[in-house]
């Protein structure tokens, strides 16, 4: 670990105790703490003692309940700013570019990115980005190394199996358009989306999508904090990943 590193997490033992982020420093250990489920082995980071379930109950975790919740119910309306921004702004959507590759048939409108709200959607989005806003950004449940956008998947589009970097986030999407013929596999089962209702699970398992449809599919996809994390653990691996992105010229 850099100085840098060593610093920031001196000064968080010293405010939580001397075993608050026991886990983060084991996950940076030779061997990564814990035995990975074999499904995880693409993962770069395995935060040890995290339940290993890729699916979640929405509707599972208290901490969770109020986002799902107020995305859920502000379906309607963001449905609506979605269909008009894709029919009259489709400037505001751009190729999704994943650490793994970049793909032209997978568009994305973000709300949330590099650790702050994207201004410039307030305007074109505003009930999803006020919802964001108000459940997921002051209440710090999102994960501000990771993103919050419209995740919109052409006809025919398919969006290779992978692992994301680490489990200590979450992935929730609300289904707002989805045409039959969709599908998301996570760890081996597949499911589909319900119009109007959130999934929710742990991408370091290995996942994959796909629209077979005859119309684009959007989610809205939210990056949030596993909530089997603790607030020492956020603050430290907030601060790892961000010197080493740093370290990497990488923001």
């Amino acid at each position: 670990m850099t100085p840098e590193i060593e610093n920031v997490f001196a000064a968080i033992r010293g405010e939580y105790g001397a075993d608050s982020i026991r886990r983060v420093e084991r996950m940076l250990e030779p061997g990564g703490g814990d035995p990975r489920h074999p499904l995880q082995k693409g993962a770069k980071w395995i935060l040890p003692g995290l339940s290993p379930t890729p699916w979640h109950d929405p509707h599972g975790h208290p901490e969770l309940t109020p986002v799902v919740e107020a995305f859920e119910t502000a379906h309607p309306a963001i449905k609506r700013e979605l269909t008009a921004a894709w029919a009259g702004r489709r400037e505001a959507f751009s190729d999704y570019e994943h650490y793994l590759t970049r793909q032209e048939d997978w568009q994305a409108l973000y709300l949330y990115r590099a650790g702050t709200l994207v201004e410039e959607s307030a305007g074109t989005v505003p009930a999803a980005y006020q919802a964001l806003e108000e459940f997921a950004v002051e209440t710090d449940k999102i994960c501000p190394l990771l993103e919050c956008h419209f995740s919109t998947l052409l006809p025919g589009a398919a969006i290779a199996p992978h692992c994301d970097l680490w489990n200590f986030s979450i992935n929730l999407h609300l289904a707002v358009d989805i045409p039959d013929g969709c599908s998301i596999t996570v760890a081996g089962e597949t499911r589909s989306w319900a119009e109007g209702k959130c999934l929710l699970f742990d991408y370091s398992f290995e996942h994959e999508a796909r629209n077979d449809g005859d119309r684009p599919r959007t989610c809205l996809l939210m990056d949030l904090w596993h909530p089997e994390t603790t607030i020492p653990e956020r603050r430290a691996l907030t601060a790892l990943i961000t010197e080493i992105r740093r370290l990497m010229g990488d923001g």
